[in-house]
């Protein structure tokens, strides 16, 4: 009977979590935007998890970036700071430059204390819905972007993704520039 019970709330439970799913649609469009097809990233300004300050995508302007959308309680997401930590080390003189994106609900302060205790070396900014929206949906995390010089999104990874991955991605649209 229990075996019922507990089976009957997860098949809920998979069910409501399906029907709530952001599927990425762009509001204004209907359309799904497709990764790899010109589709431009988003502007924002947002604040910084670090500094008292905003942040602004003309900053980056130029620069091949790697948007990672994570959170400070995500095994997987903490998994991948020393990663991104050597390319930001590596590639960050060459034009390149990781910027991560809390999805945290607890505000700064969590993720600041993450940053401090890291050794964090790169922006880490404070995401809201419209730029998750704008970068055709966050549905889960850890969440990374490729976005080329030209501002435009290239790959998307979804999960962990290998250092080595990344490292031959980032040296190849560096070398196209």
């Amino acid at each position: 009977m229990i075996r019922r019970v507990t089976l009957f709330f997860c098949l809920i439970l998979i069910l409501f979590t399906a029907a709530c799913k952001d599927n990425g649609t762009d509001s204004r469009t209907g359309l799904t935007p497709r990764i790899g097809e010109h589709m431009k990233m988003v502007h924002f300004n947002l604040p910084s998890a670090a500094e008292n300050k905003m942040v602004d995508s003309k900053q980056f302007e130029g620069k091949v970036l790697l948007v990672t959308f994570f959170a400070t309680w995500c095994p997987p997401c903490i998994q991948e700071i020393p990663n991104l930590i050597d390319l930001q080390n590596t590639y960050g003189s060459k034009g390149f430059s990781v910027i991560g994106m809390s999805v945290d609900e607890g505000g700064v302060p969590p993720v600041k204390r993450l940053i401090d205790r890291t050794g964090i070396n790169y922006p880490v900014l404070m995401a809201d819905n419209e730029v998750a929206r704008g970068f055709g949906g966050v549905t889960g995390i850890p969440v990374s972007f490729l976005v080329n010089h030209k501002g435009e999104l290239v790959k998307k990874y979804l999960g962990y993704v290998e250092h080595s991955v990344l490292d031959e991605e980032i040296k190849k649209m560096l070398g196209a520039r």
